[in-house]
Order: C-alpha cells, then sequence, then structure tokens
C-alpha cells in the first residue's frame, strides 16, 4: 500500500553534519509509524564539498527511495543550493542560514531564512547547526512531535554532547517560532 509521500532534504558541505541529522529524523518518524528511506550523497572531499542527506517518508510503502520532488529544503551552505533548487516542489518549505546561505533564486517557496550558524555560536560551537537546522524543520513542517525527534536525538547522541545537542535543538524551535522581519524573506 502506497501512501502520502513527504520528501526531505537536507544539503551544505560535508563535515556539518546532515547526515546524523537526517538519521536522527528517519528514527524520530519511524517511532511514528511511518516508512522512511534515507540516502545521503557526499563529494569525495570530507570536509567543504557538496553534501545531502535526503528523507523520502511515507505511510505506506516508500515506492522509490530517492528524492525527486522535495517538499522541505533545509540549506546549511550556498553550494547545495544549485543541486538542490530544480527538485523543489512549488510551495515547498525552504529553511536557508541566512549567514552561509544567504542569496536563493527567485521560487514559488515558503522561505525562512534564518540564523542557524549564528544561534549554534551562541551556544559554544558551530558544529551544531545541525541541530538547530533540526529543530526548526520540526517546528516549521510538523513533520513529527517535538517529543519524537527529542527522543530521537537523545538516542543517537554521546552522552557528553546530549546537553549541547538538546539546546540546540530546543534553540532551533526557538528560531522558527520568531516573527521574520518583512524585509528580511
Amino acid at each position: 500500500m502506497q501512501g502520502a509521500r513527504t520528501e526531505i532534504r537536507i544539503g551544505g558541505t560535508g563535515g556539518q553534519g546532515l547526515i546524523l541529522c537526517a538519521k536522527m529524523l528517519a528514527a524520530a518518524l519511524a517511532a511514528d509509524g511511518r516508512r522512511v528511506a534515507q540516502s545521503q550523497t557526499y563529494e569525495p572531499t570530507s570536509r567543504g564539498g557538496f553534501c545531502k542527506a535526503d528523507l523520502v517518508v511515507s505511510s505506506g510503502e516508500v515506492d522509490f527511495p530517492l528524492a525527486t520532488a522535495v517538499d522541505h529544503l533545509v540549506l546549511l551552505d550556498q553550494l547545495a543550493v544549485k543541486p538542490s533548487w530544480p527538485l523543489l516542489k512549488e510551495g515547498a518549505l525552504v529553511i536557508a542560514d541566512e549567514r552561509l546561505c544567504p542569496k536563493l533564486p527567485p521560487g514559488d517557496d515558503s522561505r525562512h531564512h534564518l540564523p542557524i550558524s549564528r544561534t549554534a555560536l551562541e551556544l559554544g560551537s558551530e558544529r551544531v547547526a545541525n541541530m538547530v537546522a533540526l529543530g526548526a524543520l520540526v517546528a516549521l513542517s510538523g513533520i513529527c512531535a517535538r517529543g519524537r525527534i527529542e527522543e530521537a536525538v537523545r538516542k543517537a547522541t554521546p552522552r557528553g554532547f546530549l546537553h549541547l545537542n538538546l539546546d540546540a535543538l530546543a534553540a532551533g524551535f526557538s528560531i522558527a517560532a520568531e516573527p521574520i522581519p518583512a524585509a528580511a524573506s
């Protein structure tokens, strides 16, 4: 049985924790009883090359496991825009880091330029920008309950980083709730 299909792409550069972020989201969605196919691509350079993690989510069978028409796009670096933009569905949710991904092509999308990396830096480590973005994605898309994603982060995070990751996730929910200035959209 095939169910409603939702496609998510998290794009940026190697070393930003995009694949881990997607795996946590996939675990949260699976715990909700959804079927999830997760795939990733990264350039041969381990840091700085294009990286993406895609999820295809369905209430029934996932008939094709690769993203072809993206409903929710998270951009953590300008490098991810060009290969990701052509896959956007009309009206898609786009979340972009305002510092690392300042320029987006015109499009018919629901656009949110958020201070993702700046928020991570304020928490003490730019390495948790992926968790800030994950919180913002869940808050703005409603793809799963906040408790589900928190549970997935708890299970997948080493104890020494748990508080920082949970703080970053909560910060993502907070920045998603802030009103967007008219000139910023």
